[in-house]
């Protein structure tokens, strides 16, 4: 996940800084931070990313095109007939 693509998930959701960084078990600064091009450890931007992906995003790897994100299907909650 690029700091890109972390601010492109987080707008995707309509999430703010401090909202990502609760999710996520961080302080709204590391957000900033990495989202400015900081570097962070490993298992800060696991859980960023996790935190986004539970929220309804998908990461985009660049082989596809291009590195981008994009909102997970809804699930139907109809049964198929």
């Amino acid at each position: 996940m690029t700091p890109v693509q972390m601010k492109m998930a987080r707008a995707a959701l309509g999430l703010g800084v401090r909202e990502l960084a609760e999710k996520a078990g961080v302080t709204a600064n590391t957000v900033t931070r990495i989202e400015n091009g900081s570097d962070a450890k490993q298992s800060t931007i696991a859980a960023l990313r996790a935190a986004l992906e539970k929220a309804g995003v998908e990461f985009i790897a660049a082989d596809n095109g291009g590195a981008g994100v994009r909102l997970k299907p809804a699930k139907s909650k109809r049964k198929p007939k």
